[in-house]
């Protein structure tokens, strides 16, 4: 049985402040894990936590990871970014051109979201988070879709994204060209096992789907760090 997506996790300067800015954008609870430290809990489908890690390094470069929050209306779509810059969210330029309808935004610690117009198709039947767009390979879309046990629901022109048979949001990935990637991530997945499944079996299993280890210090005690073909960090925990 693949394992679960139980975490999506930011590297913080102040993990709280963090917490807070995206409690207060997603409505979702914040809580304090004596194991995983301070995380949000999903009140919706999403199907993972958000969990929040202290650093001392500033963010350097663009996130290879963002969240595209849906709107039902212009309407909705305006009240979004007002709560998110009332929060301490900013405007932010990427490139976008004027045309475009979505609106990118960057957190207090600059992590980019964008804010999706009304009417998007690619993400009409998913929830408040549509999708956790990533830079990324066609390989690596591939990957994990194998790792998590998703299905493939795009593949077209190097572009890829899966979803949860359970729903929740797509993950994407744009295909080429990808940014030069010059450290470690800020964002990574935690992956655990099922309560009835084996660490080292997964470990292993993920390898030879085209994982490998690595080691960047985020993981935790009983934690396996890997990268994926993308040299993407994330973690295999323990089974829960």
């Amino acid at each position: 049985m693949a394992p679960q997506l139980v975490a999506l996790c930011f590297d913080a300067n102040d993990p709280l402040g963090i917490a807070r800015f995206w409690a207060g954008v997603l409505g979702w609870e914040l809580a304090d894990d004596p194991q995983d430290g301070v995380v949000l809990l999903p009140n919706d489908d999403t199907g993972f936590r958000l969990r929040f890690l202290p650093t001392e390094e500033k963010k350097a470069g663009p996130n290879p990871m963002h969240f595209d929050l849906t709107s039902a209306s212009l309407e909705g779509q305006q009240e979004t970014v007002a709560r998110a810059l009332e929060l301490g969210g900013r405007h932010i330029d990427i490139g976008q051109l004027p045309e475009e309808e979505h609106v990118v935004l960057a957190d207090p610690e600059g992590n980019e979201f964008c804010v999706i117009e009304a009417g998007n198709n690619f993400l009409a039947e998913c929830g408040f988070i549509g999708a956790v767009s990533c830079d990324g390979t066609q390989e690596v879309g591939y990957f994990w879709s194998e790792a998590l046990g998703w299905p493939l629901v795009w593949d077209q022109n190097e572009e890829t994204a899966i979803r949860s048979p359970h729903g929740g949001p797509k993950i994407t990935w744009g295909g080429p060209p990808l940014n030069l990637k010059t450290g470690k991530n800020r964002l990574h997945f935690d992956l655990a096992p099922h309560a009835d499944g084996d660490q080292q079996a997964e470990v292993d299993r993920l390898i030879s789907l085209g994982a490998t280890r690595i080691d960047f210090g985020q993981c935790g005690e009983g934690r396996v760090a890997l990268a994926d073909p993308d040299g993407n960090e994330f973690c295999v925990l323990t089974p829960r």
